[in-house]
C-alpha cells in the first residue's frame, strides 16, 4: 500500500529567516551598495569580506536581481558582503580583487542561464546581452557558473563554494544539454561545488552562512533542504527506494478526489488498493542495516534513487524516467530526497526549500536596496534595468506547470505572496526616489500577473498533492481562484497621489482569469496601455496537451470579455498573443493550422519564439527522449514527435510568418508535399500567394496563357491592415 502522505510540513514552521543572532560585523550596518573594489570596503571601514557573490549579470542593487536579494539577505544577519560581477574568467585574478573570503563564495551566472542568455533556440550566437551595461555581449562565458567555481579554486583553493542561482538549478541532476546535444553530468560534479542551493535560496543561504560562521565544516551541512552535493553512500538510517518502483501508472494529470483513500479510489476503480490499472504493487527497499522493520519508510528519511548519470546518458527512455520522478517529487510538503550515482559518488538532492511566508517575503523585499545600477556602471544603459525599474515584483512561484517553462522547476509551485502593505510601500518609493519616474508604474506582477495570494484551498491537500499543474487539464476544484485579493491592490496603487498609471506587463493566465469577470474588468479598463499580451502557445490539441496549456477555446472566451470590457470604457485595445513553433508534439499539419487561424484572426508576428530545450523541463525530456514523461515511461510509451533539424525547425517557424514573402518559397513546396497546394492562391482563403516578390518591387508568379516568357507579372503584396498594432514576440 502506498505510504500515508506527511503533512506536517504545513503544521510545522520552518524558522524564520528572522530568527537568527545577527554576526558580529552587523555593527557596520548597511551599505550604500555592496563593495565591488578594496576602496569601497577601505570606506566602509571593512579589513576583509565575509562572503564574496560571483555573478554573471552587472551588479543592479534592486529586489529583481538574484545576487542583490541574497547580498542584502546576508547583510541583514550582519554578514559582510562583496559583489564581484561579470570578472574576466581568463585568469584567477579579476577573483581576487576583494581579498579572500572569510566565509565562502557564493556564485551564480545570473539572472539567466548563461547559455540561453548567449545563445538563440538555432544555436547562434546574440548579439547582445540585456544584463551587461551597454547591452555588450561577451561578457560571460559559456556555462558561467562552471567557469566562476573553478576561477574561485584557483583564486582561494581552501575557501568553500556554494553554488546557486537558475543556472545551478536546472542542472542539480544529469540533465539534457540542447548545445552540446548530449546528456551531461550534474552541475554540482563538473563546478565542483561544496554544496549546491536550488529554487530562490533565502533561507537556505542564510542558515549556511550562520552554520559556516560558527566553524561547522561545509562537509557536514547535509540536512538543509534545496541543497545538493557529493556524498559516497546514504547515512545508514535511511531507507533507499528504486525509482522504478515509486513511479505510479497512468496520466500525471487525471484529477483525483484528494478526500479519498487510497482503498477508496481503488474500490472507485472496481479494484483493491493492492492493484491499480494492472500494476504491481509498491514495495520498498529498507536499508538492510537498519534493524527496524517498518513496513512504511518514513518520508523524511527516504531517498530515491534515479538511474545513474551512465545509465541515462546513454538510454533516454531512462532519461524521460528520470526526470519524470523528479519533477513528482517538487512538492515541498511530500517531496523525498534524490539521489543520483555519478560514478562512484553520489549527487544527493534534499527535499526542496520550504517557501518564504508573507512577512518573510515583506523582510526580504524591503531591505535596503538602493534601487540602482552601482554606480561603477556610469551613465551606461543596462536593458534587464531599464525594463523593470518602474516595476513591483508582487509574488513568486508558478503552478501552472508548462512544461517548456523553467519557473516551476527554480521558484516552486507555490504562490509565494507579498502584503498589500508592502508592495503598496514599494511603488511609493519608486515614486519619490527612482530617478525618471513620470507616474506611470509598468507592472505589478512575477512570473504570472494573476496568481497572487491564489493557491489550495487546503493545506493538507496541498502538502499531500502530486499534480505537476493546478490549471490542467482543469482547474483543480481545490484551487482557490479568488481575485479580489488582486483587484483591492490595483484600487489601492492606483490611488496614490502621483501615480498616474498602473500598467500589467507580466504574462497573463487568461484561463484563470475568466473565473473573475470582476478582474478582467478592472484589468481591461484600467491597466492595459492599448494591448495585453498573453500567451495561448498554440491552436491544436496535440502541441497544447504536451505543454499542459488549455485549448484555444479558453482564450476565445477571454478574448470576448477583453473586447466586452474595453468597449464599455471606450477604449480601443488589442491582445497580443504569443506561439511556440517547434514544440515536442507538434506537427506540420498543426502549423498549417494554427497559420491559419492567425491570418482568419489578422494576427503577423514581427518574431517568433521558437522552443529551446532549457535544462531539466519535461518538453526538453520529450525533446532528447521523444517519449511523453506527462505518462508513465516504458519501452512502449507514448511516443512524441520532436521536431529536430534546422529544415523542420524553419518550416514550423515559416508557418508563423507566413505573411513574410521570404518564407513563402519553403511554404510552397511544404503545402504541395502535404497535399494542402488549395491553399496556395492569391484569394483570402488561401494562406499565401502564387506569385514572389523580386528585387525590383515587382512580383513574379506562374506565367499564364496572356503573358509573356520571363516577364513578371505585377501584382500586390497581401499587405492589408489588420487593424492592429504592431506585434512583437518574446
Amino acid at each position: 500500500m502506498n505510504a500515508p502522505l506527511d503533512v506536517s510540513f504545513f503544521q510545522r514552521a520552518a524558522k524564520p529567516i528572522t530568527s537568527y543572532r545577527k554576526f558580529w560585523a552587523h555593527r557596520f550596518g548597511p551599505a550604500p551598495f555592496l563593495p565591488m573594489s578594496r576602496a569601497e570596503m577601505d570606506k566602509l571601514g571593512w579589513d576583509s569580506c565575509d562572503i564574496v557573490l560571483v555573478t554573471g549579470d552587472a551588479y543592479v542593487d534592486h529586489p529583481s536581481f538574484g545576487m542583490a536579494v541574497i547580498g542584502r539577505a546576508l547583510e541583514a544577519q550582519g554578514f559582510r558582503v562583496g559583489i564581484i560581477a561579470q570578472p574576466d574568467w581568463q585568469s584567477a585574478e579579476p577573483f581576487k580583487a576583494l581579498g579572500k573570503p572569510n566565509l565562502f563564495w557564493g556564485v551564480t551566472a545570473g539572472n539567466m542561464d548563461s547559455m540561453i542568455n548567449r545563445y538563440t533556440a538555432d544555436r547562434k550566437v546574440r548579439s547582445d546581452d540585456a544584463y551587461t551595461p551597454g547591452d555588450v555581449a561577451g561578457k560571460r562565458p559559456d556555462r558561467a557558473a562552471i567557469v566562476y567555481s573553478q576561477r574561485c579554486r584557483e583564486a582561494f583553493k581552501d575557501v568553500p563554494i556554494v553554488l546557486g542561482g537558475i543556472e545551478g538549478s536546472l542542472r542539480r541532476i544529469a540533465h539534457y544539454d540542447y548545445w552540446s546535444d548530449k546528456v551531461r553530468h550534474s552541475i554540482v560534479l563538473d563546478a565542483k561545488c561544496d554544496i549546491l542551493l536550488y529554487g530562490n535560496a533565502e533561507r537556505a543561504i542564510v542558515e549556511i552562512a550562520h552554520r559556516l560562521a560558527a566553524r561547522e565544516p561545509v562537509e557536514n551541512i547535509t540536512d538543509v533542504r534545496g541543497t545538493a552535493f557529493m556524498r559516497r553512500s546514504a547515512p545508514e538510517d535511511w531507507f533507499e527506494i528504486d525509482s522504478t518502483q515509486v513511479d505510479m501508472p497512468g496520466r500525471v494529470d487525471e484529477i483525483v478526489n484528494p478526500y479519498m483513500t487510497i482503498s477508496e479510489q481503488a474500490k472507485a476503480q472496481g479494484e483493491t488498493c493492492m492493484k491499480e490499472e494492472g500494476t504491481q504493487p509498491v514495495s520498498f527497499l529498507a536499508n538492510p542495516a537498519l534493524k527496524a522493520k517498518l513496513k512504511v519508510p518514513p518520508r523524511d528519511r527516504s531517498v530515491i534513487r534515479l538511474p545513474a548519470y551512465d545509465a541515462v546518458k546513454s538510454d533516454p527512455v531512462l532519461y524521460a524516467h528520470a526526470n519524470r520522478v523528479l519533477h513528482l517529487e517538487t512538492n515541498p510538503g511530500n517531496a523525498r530526497a534524490l539521489v543520483q550515482a555519478h560514478g562512484v559518488r553520489d549527487v544527493w538532492l534534499n527535499p526542496p526549500p520550504i517557501p518564504l511566508t508573507t512577512a518573510e517575503m515583506d523582510y526580504v523585499f524591503g531591505l535596503p536596496y538602493a534601487r540602482a545600477p552601482h554606480p561603477a556602471y556610469g551613465e551606461a544603459k543596462i536593458p534587464a534595468w531599464e525594463m523593470i525599474r518602474f516595476s513591483v515584483n508582487i509574488m513568486r512561484g508558478c503552478f501552472g506547470g508548462c512544461t517548456f517553462c523553467s519557473i516551476t522547476e527554480h521558484e516552486g509551485r507555490i504562490i509565494q505572496s507579498r502584503s498589500e502593505d508592502s508592495i503598496i510601500r514599494e511603488v511609493e518609493e519608486i515614486r519619490d526616489k527612482v530617478k525618471g519616474f513620470t507616474g506611470v508604474v509598468s507592472d505589478l506582477g512575477g512570473p504570472t500577473a494573476n496568481m497572487y495570494r491564489i493557491g489550495c484551498k487546503s493545506p493538507e491537500i496541498e502538502a499531500a498533492c502530486r499534480k505537476p499543474s493546478c490549471v490542467y487539464p482543469g482547474i483543480c476544484q481545490n484551487l482557490n481562484t479568488d481575485h479580489a485579493p488582486l483587484v483591492k491592490l490595483y484600487r489601492r496603487a492606483r490611488a496614490l497621489k502621483g501615480v498616474k498609471k498602473i500598467l500589467i506587463g507580466s504574462g497573463l493566465r487568461y484561463d484563470l482569469a475568466v473565473e473573475s469577470p470582476e478582474y478582467v474588468k478592472e484589468l481591461v479598463q484600467h491597466h492595459v496601455g492599448g494591448y495585453l499580451k498573453i500567451a495561448p502557445e498554440h491552436t491544436e490539441g496535440g502541441p497544447l496537451s504536451k505543454m499542459m496549456k488549455p485549448g484555444i477555446g479558453t482564450y476565445d472566451r477571454f478574448k470576448q470579455m477583453f473586447e466586452k470590457y474595453s468597449k464599455e470604457a471606450g477604449k480601443e485595445q488589442y491582445l497580443i498573443p504569443y506561439f511556440i513553433a517547434a514544440h515536442p508534439g507538434t506537427s506540420d499539419e498543426d502549423m498549417m493550422n494554427l497559420a491559419l487561424w492567425l491570418k482568419r484572426n489578422g494576427f503577423r508576428a514581427d518574431q517568433v519564439q521558437t522552443f529551446y530545450p532549457s535544462p531539466m523541463a519535461t518538453a526538453t525530456a520529450m525533446y532528447h527522449s521523444g517519449r511523453n514523461p506527462l505518462r508513465k515511461i516504458g519501452r512502449a510509451s507514448e511516443p512524441v514527435d520532436v521536431v529536430k533539424g534546422d529544415r523542420r525547425r524553419r518550416l514550423h517557424k515559416a508557418f508563423l510568418r507566413y505573411h513574410d514573402p521570404n518564407n513563402w518559397p519553403v511554404l510552397r513546396d511544404a503545402l504541395k508535399a502535404m497535399g494542402r497546394a488549395d491553399l496556395i492562391g492569391n484569394g483570402k482563403h488561401h494562406l499565401i500567394p502564387t506569385f514572389q516578390p523580386v528585387m525590383d518591387g515587382s512580383y513574379a508568379s506562374p506565367r499564364r496563357k496572356n503573358s509573356t516568357p520571363g516577364q513578371p507579372q505585377k501584382g500586390r503584396l497581401l499587405t492589408q491592415h489588420t487593424g492592429l498594432p504592431p506585434r512583437k514576440a518574446r
